[in-house]
Formats: structure tokens, C-alpha cells, sequence
């Protein structure tokens, strides 16, 4: 029987790796002059933002604390339109949940959301838009779910998660047409235009591929076979794919009754066949970092739950690429700082001198002229939201700072891409307010933090 789990945003999982932080702050929308960019203060962005088809998407939140899914242009961060959003059934701990964007062939693009029109006995309306114009095009009434997502060509959704008969669904971005499904609960960890890679949130969790046009099962892979027996996804997880892998991570989860920790770590299989490439168990992913998959920074955690140094994995290989030691980690009340190119490791202690370290070499460095970028808000407050269950926070975002000093660096460029991601050479972000940022520099597509 699939169960319904918590899945702790991410800036959240990083308290269990001694580096707490959350909901936050941001860079400047101060860009080099040569790359096109612009900002856009309308909005407060609080979920992930995707852009396809020559729009951005993202949940903001208004003041009175009610949701709305919006659109804007990509090139000129210009609001298109906007409509109601909500949530319906999503856990707290998985963070707002962001609308699907799924281009529909000849240039067109859809944006799927859950508006808050209630049919009935159903508690929701999934509403699939036309990207640009916003002209509605299907619905499809809601019971309960984590959320609409893109997979390849279409769009998959877990649906009815709080009742017994959950399933998940594939639908026709165009039509909303059903066009296969599957019991249980799952959420899309990666896709392309023929396949799609579902975690399957069960008591023995598994990766399974499945052929997006017909649903026939490719292969599947538990999670056990990766880490080990002992496996609770309450932790959270992240995942994260480059080239032909992806790298997952599962969080350790304490047990309130046992006061046992479950199994947890990092771990490559292959996208074609699900082998498992490597595996890293007992390490916790830090943050702010970048994705599992393109630049994964971890802790090691002894049986006796002692934290080691810091090391920079090859996501390829899983091989230690820099680190430092136990030893050379600062006393307590830092942060953790990566500079743009993620090649040192900063400590930053906030309005005092903070420490770094080469990471190729694990010697230290003198911190004059170091920056590095690191959370804004280390106590972020859950977000306001009216209707909503409690405890849902807004997608981090990060500040360049000056390690000798302990402050924020005021004339900061965008983030770092290791942070950010691109897509096809675009990279957003959003700022402590919530504000939308973009610069497109024509930065290789990758994952970023969240993906």
C-alpha cells in the first residue's frame, strides 16, 4: 500500500546537516552589462519557477496570503496573467508546489495548476491554461494531490493521495485526455520526450522507468538495493540528473518512537536501465549546494552520529574530488559559503571574520577577498498562507557575502549557476522578497539546487 509522505523542502533537510536554513534571500538583480536580463517586483515567487516556450511559471503568494499561479514572458519578465492557485492534500514539508509547464507542439505551451473552484465532493480543480494568453483550455476536478508535473510531453499527477484508491495519472497537456495511470502515490524525478522516471512512494520506495506513450513498465529499481535496508522517505529527498545518471539522496529520518535513524545517503543509477553506479551511504547532503546530480557537496555521519568533514563528490563516479577534514571545521555559528565556481568551502560567521578552504587541496586560504554565497534568513518564518495547513515555506534563495567581514557584498551579480540551474541558457531567481530575477547568459542546461 502506497502512503502519502513528507518530503521536508529542501533548505530544511540541511538542520540534519548541521547547516540549518530555509526560506530567504537573494543576489542582486545586478547582471553583467553584455547578457540580457530583468527583474519583476509583481510577483512573490514562493515555489520552484520552470520556463518553456518563451514563458516563466511560478506559484506567488498575495498579501492577504492567497495563492496565484503566473505567468510571464521570458524574455522581458513581463506578467502575462494570473489565476487563483492552491493546494489541496499537499504535505507541508514538500514546500508550494510550482504549476506544469508542458510545451504542446507548434510552439505552444500549456500551464497546468490547481485552482481553488471546488465541483461537488472534489476539493479542487486542476485548470490546464494556454501559457501566453492564459485562455483556459480542459479542467479536471480534485479530491486530493501533491501537484501537477511535467513529464516529457505530458503531464503527470498523483491524485485522490489522501484516500485509499491513490493513483497516478498521465495526461494530454492539450486535451487533458487520461492517457494511462498507475496505483499509489509518485512524483517525476526526470523525463524526456519518450520516457519518464517515477519514484514510487511506497513502503519498499523504487525508481521505475516506463514508456510515456503506452505506460509499459522498462525496468524499476528499490531504493534498498541503492542504500541498504531501513529506508523511511519522511527524511525528504532531492534528485538531481546530468548526462546519462541520476544521482538521488535520501534524508535521515529520526523515528519518534524507536528513536532510530533510518537509512540514508547518496547514490548514481543509469537513466537507460537503472544499474546502479555508485552508492555513498551515511552522508547528508549540506546547503546551500548545488544539485545531487551536477555538483553534490556532503557530511559524513558516523553510527554514533558524529559529523565529519566536508567533501565535493564527482557526480559521475561518486569519487571524493576536495574536501576537508573534521578537524578543520570552525568551532559553532557559521554558514556555509561556496563561491561561483563551487571550488572552496567558506564558513561564514555573520558580521565577524569567517574561514575558507581550497577544496582541491583542503589547505586554508586567506579570507581577504574571498566571497562566497550563503542564506540570507537563518531563522525564515513558515509563509502566512490563508486555508493552507501550517509549516509550508518558500523556496530558499542566497546572498554573496564577504567572508573577512561577515557581510553582504551590496553590488552582488546573480548567483551562482550551480545555485540557479539554467535552462537553455536562461537562470532565475528570486529574491528575499519573493521578487523575480532572470539573466540569460547563456549558461549550459543543468539542474540547480532545486533542480
Amino acid at each position: 500500500m502506497l502512503r502519502p509522505l513528507a518530503k521536508p523542502a529542501l533548505a530544511l533537510v540541511g538542520t540534519l546537516a548541521a547547516i540549518t536554513g530555509s526560506a530567504g534571500c537573494s543576489g542582486s538583480d545586478a547582471a553583467t552589462a553584455e547578457f540580457p536580463t530583468w527583474h519583476n517586483t509583481e510577483v512573490n515567487a514562493v515555489s520552484r519557477m520552470t520556463a518553456a516556450g518563451g514563458v516563466v511559471t511560478t506559484t506567488s503568494m498575495k498579501p492577504d496570503g492567497s495563492l496565484e499561479t503566473v505567468s510571464l514572458d521570458l524574455k522581458s519578465g513581463k506578467r502575462l496573467w494570473a489565476y487563483p492557485a492552491t493546494m489541496a492534500g499537499r504535505l507541508p514539508g514538500m514546500g508550494v508546489s510550482s504549476p506544469a509547464l508542458v510545451e504542446a507542439g507548434q510552439g505552444q505551451a500549456v500551464i497546468v495548476a490547481l485552482d481553488p473552484r471546488k465541483q461537488g465532493k472534489w476539493n479542487a480543480t486542476l485548470v490546464a491554461r494556454d501559457a501566453r494568453t492564459g485562455k483556459e483550455k480542459w479542467t479536471r476536478p480534485v479530491h486530493s494531490t501533491f501537484g501537477p508535473q511535467r513529464c516529457g510531453p505530458y503531464v503527470c499527477m498523483s491524485e485522490h493521495t489522501a484516500l485509499a484508491g491513490a493513483r497516478v495519472v498521465v495526461l494530454d497537456p492539450a486535451t487533458g485526455k487520461l492517457m494511462w495511470k498507475l496505483p499509489g502515490i509518485a512524483e517525476v524525478e526526470w523525463s524526456d520526450p519518450g520516457r519518464v522516471l517515477l519514484l514510487r512512494l511506497a513502503a519498499n520506495p523504487m525508481l521505475e522507468s516506463y514508456e510515456l506513450k503506452t505506460g509499459k513498465l522498462q525496468w524499476q529499481q528499490p531504493l534498498e538495493q541503492a542504500l541498504g535496508p531501513g529506508i523511511d522517505m519522511s527524511g525528504g529527498w532531492a534528485f538531481g540528473a546530468t548526462g546519462e545518471n541520476l544521482t538521488g539522496y535520501i534524508a535521515p529520518y529520526t523515528n519518534p518512537g524507536t528513536k532510530k535513524v533510518s537509512t540514508f545517503g547518496l547514490f548514481s543509477i543509469k537513466l537507460s536501465d537503472g544499474t546502479i553506479n555508485w552508492m555513498r551511504p551515511s552522508v547528508v547532503r549540506v546547503y546551500p549546494s548545488g544539485s545531487p546530480g551536477y555538483a553534490p557537496v556532503v557530511r559524513p555521519v558516523d553510527q554514533q552520529g558524529a559529523y565529519g568533514g566536508f567533501a565535493r563528490l564527482d557526480s559521475d563516479s561518486g569519487r571524493v574530488i576536495g574536501q576537508i577534514t573534521a578537524a578543520q571545521v570552525p568551532g559553532s555559528g557559521w554558514w556555509l559559503a561556496f563561491p561561483d565556481r563551487m571550488d572552496k568551502l567558506g564558513f561564514l560567521q555573520h558580521n565577524t571574520k569567517g574561514t575558507a578552504f581550497d577544496l582541491a587541496s583542503g589547505q586554508s586560504l586567506p579570507v581577504t577577498d574571498q566571497t562566497g554565497w550563503s542564506f540570507c534568513v537563518t531563522d525564515p518564518k513558515p509563509l502566512p498562507l490563508r486555508g493552507q495547513a501550517q509549516g509550508f515555506y518558500s523556496v530558499a534563495a542566497v546572498c554573496q557575502y564577504d567572508l573577512a567581514a561577515g557581510k553582504r557584498v551590496t553590488a552582488a551579480a546573480a548567483p551562482p549557476s550551480w545555485f540557479t540551474g539554467s535552462q537553455n541558457g536562461w537562470r532565475l531567481w528570486r529574491d528575499e522578497k519573493g521578487a523575480l530575477h532572470a539573466i540569460n547568459d547563456r549558461t549550459a542546461t543543468a539542474p540547480g539546487m532545486y533542480g
